[in-house]
């Protein structure tokens, strides 16, 4: 990645009214309205989301209706010069899953392993990735939102889920030469031994790697709210992404990040942007960043859990919240300096014990509160720190790419 370039910044847009149910009642003007929010804060991008079973509710039916609506959101974001990135598969949404009848109930098919349902979402996929790349401000399709946690209510092997996501990019590549194409996972993949989508698929597949950060997983827990280890997770799970890659200088993107609550309460949300986002920014295989999310989710909505309601960078009455401000001049911070050399000064690496290509089984020993993210904590307090890979602290081009001058080993 070439040091000036600049970092994206944007929100995961949650309309302000109806949650992601106003797909079944359009509503353009609510769309205007919460563009010109993000707008006016000064984000260059929203991730959106189509909700799968409403626009194909038969296997053999994609409704061109639902097709539209979606053309008619991404044509709304252009009006304020925002770029869009799709989601296809919602799929899992705010605690919520969305599947169409097609593979519920006496059907019971998997998304992962059934030949007839995985047809189904390709032809999906080529539709939806066919139309948004009619639209300029369209840059990336996301295969779907975290689709790992459809597991296990769809069972899967490893196998399975890296051919399921490997045969869908080479769809959306067919569809939409010219966007991004990308796998997103929430990060059992990086911590849960057992868990059936690997580090390697995250960092093998697509166009970049994404990764989604949030410190209810336990982090907070370590050490509080401001805690180093809490305000350092976002960088660390760059820092994982970057390490399991193969090629020293795919790109990272933070596609989720957020202030949940109880973990980080309202007093402290800012100062959790400030010290999160400049830790973050200082690691040079960061892409962008993408804020969970654009809107809080009415209260009138029940069912929810509670940190859900209030994740908004905004209130439902457009009122920019202390997460907002503080996004706000970060962004316009990290776009004054977007090529200042000082932010690629060298760095020392720690050595990662787990080959997570190879040992999979191995993901505890690098989860919040291993013996080595303790460690890269530590470290960490002093300044950037890089994670090298099990095997690559040897290979001096690799780490002359990556930017790191010195190789440390676990205390």
């Amino acid at each position: 990645m070439p040091e000036s370039h600049p970092i994206r910044f944007g929100a995961n847009y949650v309309p302000s009214a109806g949650w992601f149910h106003s797909w079944l009642d359009p509503a353009p003007d609510v769309w205007r309205r919460d563009f010109e929010d993000l707008a006016g804060i000064g984000l260059d991008h929203v991730r959106v989301f189509p909700v799968w079973p409403w626009i194909q509710p038969n296997r053999a039916l994609i409704r061109e209706r639902g097709v539209e609506d979606l053309l008619t959101l991404i044509d709304v974001a252009a009006e304020f010069g925002l770029d869009v990135s799709v989601d296809l598969l919602q799929g899992h949404l705010s605690s919520f899953d969305f599947l169409p009848s097609w593979v519920l109930t006496w059907h019971e098919r998997s998304l992962f392993t059934d030949r007839d349902v995985r047809d189904g979402i390709a032809a999906y996929a080529e539709r939806l990735s066919r139309a948004v790349a009619s639209r300029d401000n369209v840059f990336a399709i996301t295969l779907g939102n975290e689709v790992n946690n459809l597991w296990p209510s769809n069972p899967t092997t490893p196998e399975a889920s890296r051919s399921w996501a490997a045969e869908l990019i080479d769809v959306v590549r067919g569809a939409a030469p010219g966007l991004l194409a990308l796998h997103s996972l929430y990060d059992a993949t990086w911590y849960g031994p057992e868990h059936p989508f690997h580090p390697a698929d995250n960092v093998d597949l697509g166009d970049l790697t994404t990764v989604h950060s949030w410190v209810f997983n336990g982090v907070s827990a370590i050490d509080g709210p401001l805690g180093p280890a809490t305000v350092t997770h976002a960088d660390y799970l760059v820092e994982l992404a970057a390490s399991t890659a193969l090629d020293p200088a795919r790109p990272v993107w933070l596609q989720e990040i957020g202030v949940p609550l109880p973990d980080v309460p309202e007093p402290d949300a800012a100062e959790f942007v400030r010290r999160t986002l400049t830790g973050a920014l200082e690691n040079p295989a960061l892409w962008g960043v993408t804020w969970w999310c654009s809107h809080d989710l009415d209260r009138s909505l029940l069912d929810y859990p509670e940190r859900e309601y209030d994740l908004g960078l905004f209130t439902v009455e457009h009122d920019p919240k202390p997460a907002a401000k503080e996004l706000a001049a970060i962004a316009a911070e990290a776009r004054r300096t977007a090529g200042d050399p000082a932010a690629a000064a060298p760095r020392p690496g720690l050595l990662c014990p787990v080959d997570l290509r190879a040992e999979p089984e191995r993901r505890a020993e690098v989860a919040p509160g291993s013996a080595f993210h303790a460690d890269w904590v530590r470290l960490r307090q002093a300044g950037p720190v890089a994670i090298v890979a099990a095997g690559r602290a040897g290979d001096a081009h690799y780490l002359r790419t990556r930017g790191i001058d010195a190789v440390h080993t676990q205390a």
